[in-house]
């Protein structure tokens, strides 16, 4: 990017700020809050949704059979989906399997934080159970990031002059205190 690409968002970010009323570091913060947020709610509840209903390997199955890619090309636009959703997959296989082998969750065996974070090739084999359900959550996390960056970015304002400053000025007025002499 271009030092004149950078002033012109510094400067829109400079107007969101003034236009709203929010110091632009707590704007910046609570868009990233609200943006992990909204990461944090779907993760947890399509996982324990598809947990529920038991679609997590269907689902996964579904969308990996068949992994060759004539099976992709034949379909035209809905071939760039298939590959981008088994895409996904591999990647969530991976998260999960990192994140499993780190908490002993996912029916993985947990592993001491001193050993090596070694890659699991993405293969059928173990896309079931938890796995798969975490792998169906993560995919759908993915998809909906345009939905939550907007609504981070819509949000951002408020949460800030709602919750980050009143915090802010709070935690100010511990330190400004002026303790008398004894």
């Amino acid at each position: 990017m271009s030092k004149d690409q950078f002033t012109t968002y510094k400067n829109t970010l400079k107007v969101l700020s003034a236009r709203t009323g929010t110091p632009l570091p707590s704007l910046i913060l609570s868009f990233g809050v609200l943006h992990e947020i909204t990461a944090v709610i779907p993760l947890v509840g399509v996982f324990y949704g598809a947990r529920t209903l038991g679609v997590g390997e269907s689902i996964i199955d579904s969308i990996t059979c068949g992994r060759d890619k004539s099976s992709s090309t034949a379909f035209g636009a809905h071939g760039w989906l298939i590959e981008k959703s088994r895409h996904w997959v591999d990647e969530g296989d991976k998260w999960a399997s990192r994140v499993g082998r780190r908490y002993g969750i996912f029916g993985c065996e947990m592993l001491p934080p001193s050993a090596p974070d070694t890659e699991v090739s993405p293969t059928p084999r173990h896309l079931s159970g938890d796995v798969a359900n975490a792998i169906v959550a993560y995919g759908v996390t993915k998809i909906l990031i345009p939905l939550r960056f907007g609504f981070s970015l819509y949000y951002a304002p408020a949460f800030s002059r709602r919750l980050l400053e009143p915090l802010r000025k709070s935690i100010l007025a511990i330190f400004r205190h002026k303790v008398p002499p004894s």
